[in-house]
């Protein structure tokens, strides 16, 4: 009898373990196939997220129409991608391969100081030798490394390369949005089961959590680069600086990482005064002042709570992301990693203070 109770038993293992094999090769299987879309529905599902109140507002103004809605915000999404963002995409992928073909060549372009410099009042001189003191040693220095950097000329110019497929997906994101608008109530209703099923007590306050922390990286935080780099893009070409698009590419990367734009606008500014006459100097100044400071009007508007998420993980996230995923990863990357580090943060502190009611009750 205990022989059979082992076979049995026996049996039951083997019957289990085959099952789980299955369905670990079912899972492993679907993930390669939608492997290619992941990054495309993320940021489809953030940007719905993102967006969802503007075309909840929009829908009621027309009437409760949200198949209506959902195609007018997908067009003026569409048009500010295929616009402006194009363009500026198009001359940044421009100006990173002129600086990868710089590096491969170790033939390095840096701005000497001009002569008029030596004409400014009080500081010219002093500002024009010291100018010339950093042209002559940091270029014999990028001379000496130049060799040194040719690999990076290659990954630069692969992440070029790769500017064409993100664009595509950035479009291919949009559209799948405007599809997910009209279905949002369904999907949040998806999702809070998905979550009960997993943390029956705290599943929909983590399911705002996970909303809200969208909703303040992607309009707080990548919304506001976008619009400052988009901005600052516009001014670089006007202006005539040298490789604008990528400059404008700079700016919107520490604009997300939260060091902001001054430390670009600033030699900008100073290059512009050297460069153009007083009044277009004057003029391109206070536009790149209110550029700079316009996160610190436009963030207290878009975001409902306080962005809690530390830099760091915003800065890891937007390499990590860019990395394994191109440009889309540049934004998806942060927007991820600061819901995970919320919802992380979230579910230590409902560790912690759950045991305390117990021991209390217990006394």
């Amino acid at each position: 009898m205990k022989t059979l109770r082992q076979l049995i038993s026996g049996e039951d293992i083997i019957q289990l373990v085959i099952r789980l094999g299955l369905l670990a090769l079912l899972i492993l299987w679907t993930f390669v196939i939608i492997k290619p879309f992941v990054p495309i529905l993320t940021w489809a599902a953030v940007l719905a997220v993102a967006f969802y109140p503007a075309f909840s507002w929009l829908a009621k103004q027309l009437g409760g129409r949200p198949r209506t809605a959902a195609v007018i915000l997908t067009l003026v999404t569409l048009g500010i991608v295929i616009g402006p963002a194009t363009w500026l995409g198009l001359s940044a992928v421009e100006g990173v391969k002129d600086l990868a073909s710089q590096i491969g060549t170790g033939d390095l372009v840096l701005q000497a100081p001009p002569e008029r410099i030596k004409t400014w009042p009080l500081i010219g001189p002093q500002f024009f030798e010291l100018w010339d003191q950093a042209y002559t040693n940091v270029r014999a220095a990028l001379r000496e490394i130049a060799p040194y950097l040719k690999p990076l000329a290659g990954t630069m110019l692969s992440l070029a390369g790769d500017a064409g497929v993100g664009t595509l997906q950035f479009l291919v994101s949009v559209l799948v949005m405007g599809f997910l608008f009209p279905f949002g109530p369904q999907l949040v209703a998806a999702g809070r089961g998905f979550l009960f099923r997993i943390i029956p007590e705290q599943s929909e306050h983590f399911l705002e959590l996970a909303g809200a922390t969208i909703r303040a990286v992607a309009q707080g935080v990548i919304g506001v680069a976008v619009i400052q780099s988009l901005l600052a893009g516009i001014g670089f070409k006007l202006a005539g600086v040298p490789s604008a698009g990528l400059v404008a590419f700079i700016v919107l990367l520490l604009s997300i990482v939260q060091i902001g734009p001054t430390p670009v606008l600033l030699p900008v500014i100073i290059w512009i005064w050297m460069d153009k006459d007083v009044t277009a100097a004057l003029l391109f100044t206070v536009f790149f002042v209110i550029v700079g400071l316009l996160d610190n009007i436009l963030k207290p508007l878009v975001m409902g709570r306080g962005l809690t998420t530390p830099t760091l993980v915003i800065l890891v996230g937007v390499i990590g992301g860019t990395l394994a995923h191109g440009i889309v990863g540049l934004f998806i990357g942060p927007i991820i990693l600061s819901v995970a580090w919320e919802l992380a943060v979230a579910w230590i502190r409902i560790d912690r203070a759950g045991p305390a009611p117990q021991v209390i009750a217990d006394r």
